[in-house]
């Protein structure tokens, strides 16, 4: 019987219980830090024969020199050619619609811009991409194609010049999907080595890893505390928490649905958060009993079932108004608004990595292939920050030039404000630009 809980937000107890729903501690382990740290500060100090030693070491792979861990774009091409036609055209088809979608986000935010104000004076902003960004992609026996894609296309479309993937091959093991995707992203250079060892690698330059700017993409509990520690010496995405799902349903959509979106989450890991809002008992009622129909029959069973029963809820709000407002409260990952009218919702939810409106889109299909970014905000950070994107592989300069008249109408102003702030050198500087001024 599976134990999953059912709240009621009509209950006395149920802010204390929705509390512990929520709760989820983001602190890392101080073992791992301590470790993370060490690696760091070995790879910084021996570069390639510190990753060589590590990579030997953890991920059971020997090599003579860390370039014979570099794959070409011929072992890349032949992954390709390798996998079955059905999979080419999948990760071919999947590419095309997350270039696409984000080729249309450049377009809207990602290209310079500039203006003259009546002065002549020109302001505005230039818009350039980074040099060299480098993306973490788990490897071994999971495959995580998508990750590439959604890491390298944005990078791709934003005008880096130049892609380092880095992606763990534990005892040699090479997944041909992950290394496809990577050709059918555009990825330039693929090193097979992984965890902190990578990050540092990336993060500071080796002999044979090139320095990068940035570091995007999902990792392990020592991927995360890497990029957090490499922060400043370079950019990184976010650091994620587990996965999550919410579902905002109004009792219209098949309950088997609702519970296999549930499950999509679920089947992640232990710590993925899975949740219905639904003014509808009834309806909570059949969505309980499909996951329970369903579950049994689900290859990760084990997973799905300690993830509902440690952190999933299904909650019956006294209203879909009061569900959006709850869901803004949790700010997920995931949102699917699960309704006949969907977009009557939507205005009301202001907090989500990605919302998924109507009953026809599962979020898996965003994951793959819709065209959005799965590269998300967790654990209530949606609250303030935004899925990876186009304009992650750009930086902005502003653009300030001044006119002759535009430096007499701003210069008194300046001076005045730097006089304030006791800075002489600053107001001097504005008024030896006034007409008249010796």
């Amino acid at each position: 019987m599976l134990k999953l809980r059912q709240l009621n937000t009509a209950a006395a107890d149920f802010e204390a219980e929705f509390q512990r729903v929520l709760h989820w501690s983001a602190e890392t382990d101080a073992a791992i830090e301590t470790r993370v740290a060490e690696i760091l500060a070995d790879v910084r100090a021996r570069g390639d024969a510190a990753v060589l030693e590590y990579t030997a070491r953890f991920d059971r792979l020997s090599a003579d020199s860390l370039a014979a861990l570099e794959l070409s774009r011929e072992e890349l091409r032949a992954a390709f050619e390798a996998i079955t036609p059905a999979q080419r055209q999948a990760l071919e088809a999947a590419a095309a619609r997350v270039r696409s979608y984000h080729e249309r986000q450049l377009e809207a935010c990602g290209r310079s811009w500039s203006y003259r104000d009546e002065d002549g004076t020109l302001l505005g902003q230039k818009v350039t991409p980074l040099d060299r960004v480098g993306i973490y992609v788990p490897g071994g026996k999971a495959a995580y194609p998508s990750s590439v894609l959604m890491n390298a296309i944005p990078a791709q479309v934003a005008g880096v010049p130049e892609i380092i993937m880095v992606v763990p091959t534990p005892g040699g093991e090479k997944n041909p999907l992950v290394l496809a995707a990577a050709y059918v992203a555009g990825v330039h250079r693929t090193f097979t080595i992984g965890g902190a060892q990578a990050v540092a690698a990336l993060a500071y330059g080796t002999a044979t890893v090139p320095r990068v700017d940035k570091i995007t993409g999902p990792g392990n509990a020592y991927v995360a505390s890497a990029k957090k520690h490499v922060f400043g010496q370079v950019g990184i995405d976010m650091i994620a928490g587990p996965s999550e799902i919410l579902v905002l349903a109004d009792g219209s959509t098949p309950p088997d649905w609702v519970a296999m979106d549930l499950f999509s989450q679920a089947e992640h890991d232990e710590l993925a958060q899975s949740i219905l809002l639904c003014p509808d008992a009834g309806y909570i009622e059949q969505v309980r009993e499909a996951i329970e129909r369903l579950l049994p029959t689900m290859p990760r069973a084990a997973v799905i079932k300690a993830s509902l029963e440690g952190r999933g809820a299904l909650i019956q709000t006294r209203s879909m108004d009061e569900a959006c407002e709850i869901s803004n409260r949790i700010a997920p990952e995931h949102l699917e608004v699960s309704s006949k009218e969907p977009h009557r919702w939507e205005p009301l939810l202001r907090h989500a990595g990605a919302i998924f409106l109507g009953a026809y889109t599962s979020e898996s299909l965003g994951d793959y292939c819709a065209g959005p970014n799965h590269v998300l905000p967790t654990s209530g950070t949606a609250r303030f920050s935004s899925p990876l994107g186009v304009y992650d592989f750009q930086k902005r300069s502003s653009l300030i030039e001044v006119s002759e008249a535009g430096a007499q109408k701003l210069g008194p102003i300046a001076a005045e404000l730097a006089y304030g702030e006791g800075l002489q050198g600053h107001a001097l500087a504005a008024e030896y630009r006034l007409r008249g001024r010796v």
